[in-house]
C-alpha cells in the first residue's frame, strides 16, 4: 500500500485525483504500478486501477489473466475499475479508503463480489485508509470551498 501512496502522490503533481494502484504477484513481487492520469491523458479511463491492470497483462507471459494477482488501490474502485478487475480474473483486491460516492465493491454496490461473476475475488478494504483518505481530503480541500 505505501508504493500505491506514493503513486497517488505523484498523481496529484498533475492535477489528477490522487489515487495510486500497484499489482502484485503470488510470490509477493511487485509487477506494475498506476496512478490516475485523466487529467495529464485527457482520458476518462485512465483510472490508476485500469493503467496497473493494462501495464501488469503487457508485462506478463501468460496474457491477459492475471491470475495470482493482488490489486492494490488506494481507494475503494468504482463500477468500471470493477468490471476490469473481474475481468483481469485478479485473485485479490485490497484497498485503502471506502468511496461512498461511487464505490463498486462493498459500499455502492459489491460488484466484485457478485456471486452472478464467472470469477470471485477476495477483498481486503481498509488498509492504510486514513492515509488514503488524508490525501483525498487535502487535494479536494484545495479545490472545493467550504460550505
Amino acid at each position: 500500500m505505501e508504493v500505491a501512496l506514493a503513486q497517488a502522490r505523484q498523481a496529484a503533481t498533475h492535477q489528477d485525483v490522487p489515487i495510486g494502484a500497484v499489482i502484485v504477484g503470488a510470490n509477493g513481487e511487485l509487477i506494475a504500478t498506476g496512478r490516475n492520469r485523466r487529467e495529464l491523458d485527457h482520458d476518462p479511463t485512465a483510472h490508476a486501477e485500469m493503467l496497473a491492470l493494462r501495464s501488469a497483462a503487457q508485462l506478463l507471459h501468460g496474457g491477459w489473466r492475471l491470475n495470482g494477482c493482488t490489486l492494490v488501490v488506494t481507494l475503494e474502485p468504482c463500477v468500471m475499475c470493477a468490471g476490469a478487475i473481474v475481468a483481469a480474473r485478479v485473485d485479490r483486491l485490497v484497498f485503502g479508503a471506502w468511496d461512498d460516492k461511487a464505490g463498486a465493491c462493498g459500499s455502492v454496490w459489491d460488484f466484485v463480489r457478485d456471486t452472478a461473476n464467472l470469477h470471485q475475488i477476495e477483498v481486503l478494504p481498509g488498509v492504510l485508509a486514513g492515509q488514503s483518505a488524508a490525501l483525498l481530503r487535502e487535494f479536494f480541500g484545495k479545490r472545493r470551498p467550504v460550505r
